[in-house]
């Protein structure tokens, strides 16, 4: 596409669109031919990028609310990676077109939905659950309790 026509010939735009465009002709099936970022990452980034989630903090837990639209319980994953990063994600297929059917107006979307999101220090992994309802996913992750307060140590003072 022709962005100077449009008045968009910055070279940032420029770049964002080759990098969002890229395409990947390389065997190793990671990196882009250009030197940007891999076709997997950039794939992560806009699923990301489009999948809504709200969080909120309860005295006991945490609450992740992430729209996942179209997708059942059993086509979304939740993990916990590196200890303490929390990732939800799932992908929505087209559906398949029947003889004689074509779309007129596409809107909704297809592709990856994913989410990350840093787990605080005194959240419990142990402790996570998970429901989808209505295209709405809620996942839950309890919080440890807190640490007791040290008491303070007396030492007996002896006679020399």
């Amino acid at each position: 596409m022709e962005y100077n026509l449009l008045g968009l010939d910055s070279p940032f735009l420029c770049n964002l669109h080759h990098i969002l465009e890229a395409t990947d002709d390389n065997t190793t099936g990671n990196k882009s031919n250009n030197g940007g970022p891999s076709r997997a990452y950039v794939r992560d980034a806009r699923a990301m990028a489009a999948t809504p989630a709200d969080v909120k903090e309860y005295p006991n837990s945490y609450v992740f609310i992430v729209n996942m639209p179209g997708l059942k319980s059993g086509d979304i994953k939740v993990q916990v990676e590196d200890d303490n990063v929390l990732v939800i994600s799932g992908e929505r297929n087209r559906e398949e077109e029947k003889e004689g059917v074509k779309y007129v107006r596409m809107e909704r979307r297809i592709g990856k939905l994913m989410r990350k999101f840093a787990l605080p220090e005194n959240a419990n992994t142990d402790k996570i659950s998970a429901v989808c309802q209505d295209g709405v996913l809620t996942v839950t992750v309890e919080k440890l309790p807190p640490p007791e307060p040290k008491k303070p140590k007396t030492i007996q003072v002896q006679v020399a």
